[in-house]
């Protein structure tokens, strides 16, 4: 009885997604180490939750690892960078190639791996900003909105006794 009690609290699913708290899985071990029943329902927890995590897995796109390999390879085999290889005369010698080589049409290819656009940072407050505003806005204009209403029912509401009284 006890120890469907305990089983049944939620302690063991919170014991294997790991949100409970120290106390809890210290009384679950003692627990564990009691009752076997306790034992074998964690167990067939541990199973089930496992079972689900391999049927709701999503396969990473073809060749994932390779780039993460070649990325690393490429880290590796990098030579170190030399301050002196880069000289105030090199990159002045660098523009003039530049300059002189094109008509004015060149285009430097850009390739990239991600779809999403970065944002600066300053950018997150001023969206911020704007998005609480427009919360103030709105809770403004519906509150003057009820307040209209309001008021024409209670200007028709004097209207109607107006002609009462004048009749």
């Amino acid at each position: 009885m006890i120890q469907q009690q305990y089983i049944d609290s939620g302690i063991l699913e919170a014991y294997v997604t790991g949100s409970a708290t120290e106390a809890e899985v210290q009384e679950l071990m003692y627990m564990k180490a009691q009752y076997p029943e306790i034992n074998f329902a964690l167990q067939q927890l541990e199973l089930d939750m496992e079972h689900i995590a391999h049927q709701m897995a999503v396969a990473p796109p073809e060749r994932t690892w390779d780039k993460i390999s070649d990325t690393i390879d490429e880290l590796i085999l990098r030579p170190d960078y030399d301050p002196k290889h880069y000289t105030q005369d090199r990159e002045d010698n660098n523009y003039q190639n530049f300059k002189q080589t094109g008509n004015g049409s060149q285009f430097i290819e850009v390739e990239s791996e991600s779809s999403h656009m970065k944002v600066h940072k300053s950018w997150k407050w001023i969206f911020a900003g704007v998005f609480v505003l427009g919360k103030i806005f709105l809770a403004c204009a519906i509150y003057f909105y009820l307040e209209n209403r309001q008021a024409r029912l209670q200007i028709n509401d004097l209207k109607t006794e107006l002609r009462q009284l004048k009749k």
